[in-house]
């Protein structure tokens, strides 16, 4: 008893006080970003109609920061992800004020990823499923690089509506800090993982529709960055699905960065091309107003943290079924949409033969 009133306890402190900081700097990160003119102007392929304000990012940063001042530990891992972090959040602004050309982009996530890896030796070295063991032996190295820019991009590209990412990184969060106190696992993962809740809800009170300021590519990034960091920590040298369980509660974001790289590879454009053919645009176009749309990808986010939840703590077999029907309705979805290939374009196609 003692045991869970101290976890709620320190649960709440690492929740409440990077919420406070960073509903407290936000006002004056709106201002900064006007002065420095990282504005995201309005245009065809956005949704909102004036200029806003983002690097809205830097504020979830501050947050962080403060929160592990206060609260965590000085090791070479966490020096590895403060270090990594910088070269995140240094990129994200300079792209939020001037806009980075994609390789430039690509350069500072793979900086940040190359001294998480060398430096902290934060690794997915091996793995077990189903009665079978592999040791990743030196391929360990570019498959880790390769897991976190591809968590950094997934949570930049669904970053397309008001309280997207911010929120869908939220219940990620959330969903690992209910393992986590459930297991007692009161670790570095567990303290990250709360921080960086409290930093995302405090930027929701600014972020939600309507937005009066943006978390940018400085945000975006930021948040996969961490994401693909606490995963690491908070499964490393475990089954196989311990590790793709906290993937899952990303199916959204995983998925819609997976048909746009088909999309637009069967287009014959650069993967990095912006356009308005993400899972909520569709959604939007089927006449879902915004706030309608960014709630619906919330709920479909929060049952797949619950089939991991249910899952790891009540039944591995039920987690597994409602993943399954979870998974196979969003590709149905995605099927019946332009998601993957405009439907208008292949009729056009068709007409012509």
């Amino acid at each position: 008893m003692y045991m869970e009133k101290e976890m709620l306890l320190k649960i709440a402190e690492l929740v409440i006080v990077p919420f406070i900081v960073v509903a407290l700097v936000i006002p004056f990160i709106k201002d900064l970003a006007r002065h420095l003119g990282a504005m995201d102007e309005p245009d065809e392929r956005k949704v909102h109609k004036k200029p806003i304000p983002r690097m809205g990012g830097l504020g979830v940063f501050i947050g962080f920061l403060i929160g592990y001042m206060l609260f965590g530990e000085t090791t070479p891992i966490m020096n590895s992800i403060l270090i990594g972090s910088f070269f995140i959040i240094l990129t994200g602004v300079f792209d939020d004020i001037i806009s980075l050309k994609p390789l430039t982009k690509f350069l500072g996530q793979l900086a940040a990823a190359l001294v998480v890896v060398f430096y902290g030796g934060l690794m997915i070295k091996d793995i077990s499923a189903f009665g079978i063991y592999i040791d990743f032996g030196i391929f360990a190295y570019p498959l880790t690089i390769f897991f976190i820019l591809g968590c950094i991009n997934c949570i930049n590209l669904i970053d397309g509506l008001d309280g997207l990412s911010s929120g869908i990184s939220s219940i990620f969060f959330l969903a690992i800090g209910i393992v986590a106190a459930c297991r007692y696992q009161m670790d570095l993962a567990f303290t990250l993982t709360f921080i960086m809740l409290g930093s995302c809800l405090g930027f929701l009170l600014y972020n939600f529709h309507p937005a009066s300021i943006f978390i940018g590519d400085t945000g975006s990034m930021f948040l996969g960055f961490i994401m693909s960091v606490i995963t690491m920590l908070g499964y490393k040298n475990v089954m196989m699905s311990s590790l793709i369980i906290p993937l899952l509660i990303l199916s959204v974001p995983i998925l819609d960065t997976f048909f746009a790289i088909i999309r637009r590879k069967l287009k014959g454009e650069s993967i990095s091309k912006p356009d308005k053919s993400h899972i909520h645009h569709q959604f939007l176009r089927r006449g879902f107003t915004h706030v309608e749309t960014v709630l619906t990808i919330y709920v479909i986010t929060f049952l797949f943290a619950m089939a991991s939840v249910i899952y790891v703590l009540v039944d591995a077999v039920l987690g597994y079924i409602i993943y399954g029907i979870l998974l196979f309705a969003l590709i149905v979805f995605s099927l019946k949409t332009d998601i993957i290939i405009s439907h208008k374009d292949k009729k056009k196609k068709d007409n012509n033969v």
